[in-house]
């Protein structure tokens, strides 16, 4: 599939911005099934200066200062992704997850060492006995790590409600995990703290994922958005994607932006400025398989 994306953000302001440096994660990542095959930022007004790096955890990563007075900014993202076709294969059913924590905590090779800083608490992600014990639900004693995760995955989904009015960016996972309800962002960094508070690295994944309109009804420009998952680490494997907004494994209508602990590892745009009394943030997103 070859996906035309387009990621728009608008900050209106009440009050003059002088001075304005952010920081944004919205240039999709090269996959073993996924390919960026264009990507351009729009900012305006035009940056003073910007500059394009790769983060610590392989994300391209830009950082922008307008200077020019404005009380109107907006970034406009656009890229063409492709994205290899097919289902996602049935969960690897080998590994014990317990063999996996071990492997985790004894092991030194390159890929466990790159993998152990996703077992570990973040500034989002803590850990507890209450994570681990609704975990311990579907991780029984001897269960295949990747059965288990995608099991935890699809309880989360049956259990949380899907409600954009009952979180706010910087709801605590504990909160979410009491209320039982939230967004994709709280349902991926619960099921977080549930894999690392049994030990085992996951880490957070930000993009896109494509939507079809209700039945009979035209797609609405914009009416898109972004989406969250977690991947789980496996030995021998790699990492395995699983989406509990959707119960599922990440299929090929799942595209990646970034990865990182945690949602302030890859938030799409954060920024200070100096100025602009009070804001209205205004975001479209479209995610349109060429040929629609």
């Amino acid at each position: 599939m070859r996906y035309r994306i387009v990621h728009q953000t608008t900050y209106d302001y009440t009050e003059p911005v002088t001075v304005s440096h952010n920081l944004v994660h919205l240039k999709p990542r090269d996959t073993f099934r996924q390919r960026l095959v264009a990507h351009e930022l729009t900012i305006s007004p035009l940056p003073a200066a910007n500059h394009l790096r790769t983060d610590w955890f392989g994300n391209a990563a830009e950082r922008f200062t307008v200077q020019e007075r404005h009380q109107r900014l907006c970034i406009k993202a656009s890229s063409t992704v492709e994205v290899e076709p097919g289902d996602s294969p049935e969960p690897i059913r080998d590994l014990p997850w317990e063999t996996v924590t071990g492997i985790l905590r004894r092991n030194r090779s390159a890929e466990v060492s790159a993998a152990v800083e996703f077992a570990f608490a973040s500034p989002r992600i803590p850990l507890g006995e209450a994570f681990a014990e609704y975990a311990r639900r579907e991780l029984t004693p001897g269960r295949p790590l990747g059965e288990a995760a995608l099991a935890l995955t699809q309880r989360i989904h049956r259990e949380f409600q899907y409600d954009p009015k009952a979180t706010a960016v910087g709801t605590p996972v504990e909160q979410v995990l009491a209320l039982r309800r939230g967004v994709c962002q709280d349902f991926a960094q619960v099921q977080l703290s549930c894999l690392r508070s049994l030990g085992l690295a996951a880490r957070y994944v930000s993009g896109y994922l494509e939507t079809d309109p209700p039945p009979g009804q035209p797609r609405l420009q914009g009416a898109d958005a972004s989406h969250a998952w977690i991947a789980v680490f496996l030995p021998g494997h790699g990492w395995i994607d699983l989406d509990p907004t959707n119960g599922c494994r990440t299929g090929p209508r799942h595209v990646t932006v970034a990865w990182g602990r945690d949602f302030t590892d890859v938030s799409p745009m954060k920024g200070v400025i100096l100025g602009g009394g009070n804001h209205a943030i205004t975001v479209a997103v479209d995610v349109v398989a060429e040929g629609e």
